[in-house]
């Protein structure tokens, strides 16, 4: 009976190592990840990180006699929006193959990520 425990907690163990190592090398991979996105016009081009953060905004030196201020600021936030819109799609099909059954991506992720799908609340159940 007692090798049939031991086996049991064995196997378990080495699933749960196995699995932490995908994550940990999923989670290598993410840190490597970086997107450039580019304007159409070469004006502004933006590069973020794998989380989304800005790792460089640069300008073509002509932006300031081609476009105004508001014309400026609009196209950083469109060229920020398509990196990090990038970034977001490369995580997700990094991320999602490894999600515990039940549990969805935009639960963890998404715009309306919450608690709720780690600790439900009673009536959720």
């Amino acid at each position: 009976m007692q090798d049939g425990i031991d086996s049991a907690f064995e196997e378990a163990a080495a699933d749960f190592d196995r699995s932490v190592s995908r994550w940990r090398e999923a989670y290598g991979r993410l840190n490597e990840l970086g997107h450039t996105a580019r304007s159409k016009d070469g004006m502004v081009t933006v590069t973020v990180g794998s989380r989304g953060q800005v790792r460089s905004i640069t300008f073509d030196p002509r932006v300031y006699r081609k476009l105004s201020p508001s014309e400026l600021a609009d196209a950083i936030t469109s060229q920020l929006g398509a990196a990090t819109g990038e970034m977001s799609a490369r995580m997700r099909e990094l991320v999602e193959p490894m999600m515990p059954d039940g549990l969805r991506y935009e639960d963890i992720f998404g715009a309306e990520a919450s608690l709720d799908a780690f600790f439900p609340t009673p009536e959720k159940r």
